[in-house]
């Protein structure tokens, strides 16, 4: 038997022991080693941790419910408009926005400030929206972290030394790495979402290079689970000047993010 067939024969035996998924974005069936509702169960678990370790919620209603919002308003036009999403603003001066599974998208204080329109807003947001929807988190969770592990930790008591686990395992989960084939899957599904929502696509092109263009100084955590934004935003480029060229003016909401955002967070 040739390399290539016994590999091809592994992974059809793996899918039948384990469970192959439909990709919704790109429509091709992957392996995936966890469930739909193992996804939901972990975001459950690990959500609450997340909030803790990274500060905790804006305490801020009126922001919360504007993120909120927009998120679920990104997420009714998404390939998955059924699933429970949980869009939530994290009181945290770094520069970062990232996705648990089960639907649970987090951005932070800081990323929030250097952002200037509910649009550009919303292209961070349908970004993360996609890595919860193509699932690719529970894809990188399963390699870089172990299915196993990580659901241990869900079940287990509120010993001392479980706790500890749960703690050390939020930390993994936030610095997560996406492959560039999931960012591109993000980036481009996360644009459709952005248009089909009523949004300004030429703002997640925006919202990148205002992220680029922040001095050394700055450290913008989004690039160290997310690519750097070159070539992203060549394609981003490309595929708004052949698909939308012609769209008639979309939202942006450049004073609604004003009032909404960035006149409450200097109050944090």
């Amino acid at each position: 038997m040739s390399k290539k067939l016994a590999a091809l024969t592994l992974t059809l035996i793996t899918c039948l022991c384990t469970g192959c998924a439909v990709n919704p974005i790109t429509g091709r069936q992957r392996l995936m080693l966890i469930s739909e509702e193992q996804d939901i169960a972990i975001g459950r678990k690990y959500a609450p941790q997340i909030e803790k370790q990274m500060g905790g919620k804006i305490p801020n209603p009126a922001i919360q419910h504007y993120i909120d919002t927009v998120g679920q308003n990104i997420a009714s036009v998404s390939h998955n408009p059924t699933l429970q999403y949980h869009f939530a603003a994290l009181n945290h001066n770094s520069v970062n926005a990232f996705a648990l599974p089960g639907g649970y998208v987090f951005i932070t204080k800081g990323m929030l400030e250097k952002l200037q329109t509910e649009a550009q807003l919303a292209g961070i947001l349908a970004h993360e929206l996609v890595h919860v929807v193509a699932r690719h988190s529970s894809e990188v969770i399963s390699r870089q972290i172990g299915v196993n592990i990580l659901l241990s930790a869900v079940t287990a008591d509120e010993a001392p030394q479980a706790v500890t686990r749960v703690t050390n395992l939020t930390r993994q989960i936030i610095s997560l790495k996406y492959s560039r084939e999931h960012e591109q899957q993000a980036d481009l599904a996360g644009l459709d979402y952005m248009v089909r929502a009523g949004y300004d696509p030429h703002a997640m092109i925006e919202a990148m290079q205002i992220l680029q263009s922040q001095p050394d100084s700055v450290s913008i955590d989004f690039f160290s689970t997310h690519p750097t934004p070159q070539n992203r935003i060549a394609y981003l480029t490309e595929k708004i000047q052949t698909r939308y060229r012609n769209l008639p003016p979309l939202r942006t909401a450049r004073q609604d993010y004003q009032n909404a955002i960035l006149n409450q967070l200097h109050n944090y």
